[in-house]
């Protein structure tokens, strides 16, 4: 949604992934929400703080708004839950919309949502990371087979 939690963390986690995978040079990532809460702020610290225990820096990364040029510009525009997968699904023109995904569609988790962990406590964040880390995996694997 604001794009200081999950959206970040997955950018900050798939970004780590990659370049352990050494394809980092071949994918473009950025993540963005769907509602302009809090453009140009850094990810909440205690997401910041969660990514830092596994070795991810999320630092560097300023929240954003989609832009309609995202739809062009991306092959993938995930979204973390079906609250901003059905607020994409109507910002994008209809050639896009077999772009937009859940993320969790790439893990092995029976779940199909990234919970959003901003009102609660750090073991929201990290639930969070265990999630994006199965899901990055996930998409990584199947992105590696084109």
């Amino acid at each position: 949604m604001g794009n200081i939690c999950r959206s970040p963390t997955a950018e900050g986690m798939f970004r780590h992934l990659a370049a352990e995978a050494g394809i980092a040079q071949s994918i473009e990532v950025d993540s963005a929400g769907t509602h302009a809460y809090h453009v140009n702020e850094p990810p909440d610290r205690r997401a910041q703080a969660a990514a830092e225990r596994r070795g991810i820096t999320l630092s560097d990364i300023r929240a954003r708004r989609v832009q309609a040029e995202d739809f062009e510009r991306f092959d993938y525009i995930i979204a973390m839950d079906r609250d901003n997968l059905e607020l994409l699904i109507d910002q994008a023109d209809a050639q896009h919309h077999h772009k937009i995904r859940l993320f969790l569609e790439f893990s092995s988790s029976r779940e199909d949502e990234v919970p959003d962990p901003y009102y609660g406590g750090a073991a929201g964040f990290e639930r969070v990371l265990d999630l994006v880390e199965d899901a990055s995996r996930g998409l990584l694997e199947m992105l590696r087979k084109f």
